[in-house]
């Protein structure tokens, strides 16, 4: 009898001991918000916003790590190969989900089945823009120049498989018209290189465009998105300046590693939804040029499904490649 209780008081005691942990509520300890690129940009200013949020929601830290490099590939690898027990999130912005893994043979994840979509975060606007100087005043004035002389105008980039770069890809596939690309090493060295006049045109994330827009030192064309943006309101869209059905931007999203607990998804996906309701976060994206962007796990899911199938076709049907 004493032994069986005995055997029961070690029972109890183990169950107790573990409890504690199982029972402890998300999050429990801090949390990494992986950013596969440098401080300052979009996506860091975005990650930064939800680390503020939800530390002050939930009284635990939330911690930015920058992991740059390889187009934002590393960044966004190690966010889908950390352990799925939702304290390593990621921040990843479209392309390297829905273009990358079209143009790198050894592509190093896949972006359905090793990431968790938990929300998107926001939309970065793209305006076409020349040199302020530059004769090409509209829309079709670039298409007119691009096809006189064909090879003749160059574009700039931010890199191969970056949106600037693919914008100007879908630009010339949608007109029948060929420029030459010239990647840089992110968008500052190709917009300095616009107003130096070295390069023709740019597909710029206004961003980082307006205030050189607003200072009489660009031109914007056009914005690349299907609908007008508020900071320049009298730019006539794409798809209404002469290239039906053109539309092209760049979205944030912030994923956890697949396989993630379904409760630990469903609290963030709320929290960051709830988050981006909220007025005075919406005033400080859109301070930064970026308009809050909502969506549930399953739409952003979608939404990258149905990004990935219209990139494809455009990067066969051009045959660009990873340069």
């Amino acid at each position: 009898m004493r032994n069986r209780f005995v055997a029961a008081l070690v029972l109890l005691a183990a169950a107790c001991g573990g409890s504690p942990a199982l029972a402890q509520p998300y999050p429990a300890k801090p949390v990494k918000i992986v950013v596969g690129y440098t401080p300052g940009g979009s996506n860091d200013v975005l990650a930064r916003v939800v680390a503020k949020h939800l530390q002050d929601t939930w009284k635990q830290s939330f911690i930015v790590e920058n992991k740059p490099g390889a187009s934002g590939q590393i960044g966004a690898d190690t966010g889908a190969k950390a352990a799925p027990d939702g304290y390593t999130l990621v921040v990843i912005p479209n392309d390297v989900l829905t273009v990358q893994p079209h143009m790198y043979p050894k592509f190093p994840f896949d972006p359905i089945a090793d990431l968790q979509p938990l929300a998107t975060l926001g939309t970065v606007p793209i305006a076409l823009v020349v040199n302020a100087n530059s004769p090409i005043k509209s829309v079709p004035e670039l298409i007119a120049a691009a096809k006189a002389k064909p090879g003749t105008l160059n574009y700039a980039s931010s890199g191969a498989g970056g949106p600037q770069h693919m914008s100007a890809e879908m630009f010339m596939l949608l007109t029948g018209t060929k420029m030459v690309h010239v990647p840089y090493k992110g968008n500052a060295p190709a917009i300095t290189d616009l107003l130096g006049g070295q390069v023709d045109v740019l597909f710029s994330p206004i961003n980082s465009a307006l205030p050189h827009i607003k200072g009489g030192k660009l031109r914007a064309l056009a914005v690349a998105s299907d609908k007008r943006i508020a900071s320049l309101p009298d730019v006539p869209m794409l798809s209404e300046a002469g290239v039906p059905g053109y539309k092209s931007e760049i979205w944030i999203g912030l994923f956890a590693p697949a396989k993630t607990p379904k409760d630990v998804v469903d609290k963030l996906a709320a929290e960051v939804g709830r988050m981006q309701t909220q007025a005075d976060v919406k005033e400080q994206l859109n301070a930064q040029g970026i308009d809050p962007l909502s969506s549930s796990p399953e739409q952003l899911t979608a939404l990258i499904k149905s990004d990935s199938a219209r990139w494809s076709k455009v990067i066969k049907e051009t045959g660009v490649k990873a340069e």
